[in-house]
């Protein structure tokens, strides 16, 4: 049952078909905000794994509807800032104002085998398409208005084995792509913190989505075997967390979303939140 934690609030998702997406859409719906949400709907080539469908897209509106939500879909590349801007307008004009931005999009062509075109995709949708989301949104927030995008674990890890340069761009690439947004995060924060307008990151560990469970990422995690199973990705995964558990689910990045979408977390911009199961625990000793 609702708490109505973002009553009355209204936020533009990305990536909203499936996944971390779709539970951050109806999480927020859940509390009470109206959803304006997009997905690409379609394949990009170096992908390794299918990404989501319009139908998919249609069951997350499904899902927020049954909260008694008002929700405005829209087939968008987040790789083009234009199809963003004219989706969060007809959201805008239908929905009355925006006061949440989920930047959630992304793809992990892991494997990519030398393949450039792997390291461009996943700057352009991972990196750029959080810059292209919030350019698309921001002339519509106002003071109280919460920013939230979605990093990664990734970005924190000190990597013993790296690949040889060039050998995997499209995994090198995700890296990159999590700490460019998490950098970009903070200075917008700096900039829009006068306006009373947060930002900050949420970086989960695995999590049990479609990218977490493809082909690539099994391989990914057991490099030793040619073509890896589901059990077999299984035992490496719980490698990556300090608490003794394979991946978090979905909701458990939401809740995170929810308080920061809140006025809960009213003052609290900036920030760098690890969803994580401890994942950062394993690669640094405490610092300040």
């Amino acid at each position: 049952m609702s708490q109505g934690r973002v009553e009355g609030k209204v936020a533009f998702i990305t990536g909203a078909a499936r996944g971390q997406g779709r539970s951050h859409a109806v999480r927020l719906a859940e509390e009470g905000a109206d959803i304006i949400a997009v997905d690409l709907c379609e394949d990009i080539d170096s992908n390794g794994y299918p990404l989501a469908r319009q139908e998919d897209l249609e069951e997350t509106a499904r899902l927020v509807e049954k909260y008694d939500r008002r929700i405005v879909t829209a087939k968008a590349d987040v790789r083009e800032r234009a199809q963003l801007a004219e989706a969060v307008k007809n959201g805008v004009a239908e929905l009355g104002r925006l006061d949440i931005v989920v930047a959630q999009a992304g793809i992990a062509p892991m494997g990519s085998n030398g393949n450039v075109q792997a390291w461009l995709d996943v700057i352009d949708t991972n990196m750029l398409g959080v810059f292209n989301a919030i350019h698309a949104a921001v002339p519509y927030l106002q003071e109280g208005a919460s920013i939230i995008a979605t990093g990664s674990a990734a970005a924190f890890m000190d990597f013993d084995n790296m690949p040889a340069p060039g050998a995997d761009p499209g995994g090198q690439g995700y890296t990159v792509a999590k700490l460019g947004l998490s950098s970009y995060i903070h200075e917008l924060a700096r900039v829009l913190a006068p306006k009373m307008i947060r930002a900050n990151v949420v970086h989960p560990t695995n999590c049990n989505t479609d990218m977490l469970q493809s082909e690539p990422m099994y391989k990914a995690f057991r490099p030793d075997l040619e073509h890896p199973t589901a059990e077999d990705a299984l035992l490496a995964f719980p490698e990556q967390q300090a608490m003794p558990i394979p991946w978090i689910e979905p909701v458990d990045i939401s809740n995170a979303v929810v308080y920061l979408a809140s006025d809960e977390s009213r003052y609290v911009t900036g920030t760098q939140m690890r969803v994580d199961a401890g994942s950062y625990l394993k690669f640094h000793s405490f610092h300040v």
